[in-house]
């Protein structure tokens, strides 16, 4: 009866470490499919699950692009979400610490169509622009401080 009892103790505390040595996340992406690239290898379109049994903290790099969109470039870490199995398993056997974290169920990624971030950029830049030439103007006495700071107000409210 013993042996039968820590015959299943041994195969439960293995199973549990086998089984909470993977995770996985599911990859969504809006527009859908758009093309997922792993640690820059491609690996398939969106809606993409990912599944590998890397240690806690590893961090994965993610590129997903699509024809029409700027690219998606992140990462994700394997330290989003408690994994209570590896953490009973490493009671039995200490090796399942390593894989006590998983990753969220899913990672969703809103793309930008391309050109709408180049239009803010340029929208930022002309308007810096004039801000620094209406300082050089007070500053080198052309304008008043009262003219400046109507100018100002005008190139900030439009």
């Amino acid at each position: 009866m013993k042996s039968t009892t820590k015959i299943t103790s041994i195969i439960l505390a293995g199973a549990t470490l086998f089984t909470s040595c993977a995770s996985k996340t599911l990859i969504q992406s809006n527009p859908v499919g758009a093309k997922v690239y792993i640690q820059g290898e491609y690996a398939g379109t969106t809606p993409y699950s990912y599944k590998d049994t890397k240690i806690v903290g590893s961090t994965t790099d993610l590129k997903i692009e699509k024809e029409g969109y700027e690219p998606f470039i992140t990462s994700f870490s394997r330290n989003e979400k408690a994994d209570v199995g590896a953490i009973i398993g490493g009671i039995f056997v200490l090796v399942p610490f390593l894989w006590t974290m998983k990753y969220k169920e899913q990672h969703t990624y809103e793309l930008i169509p391309l050109g709408s971030g180049a239009k803010k950029e340029s929208t930022d830049t002309s308007l810096s622009a004039k801000l620094q030439e209406l300082k050089k103007m007070y500053d080198d006495k052309l304008i008043t401080k009262e003219e400046y700071e109507k100018q100002r107000e005008k190139v900030l409210n439009n």
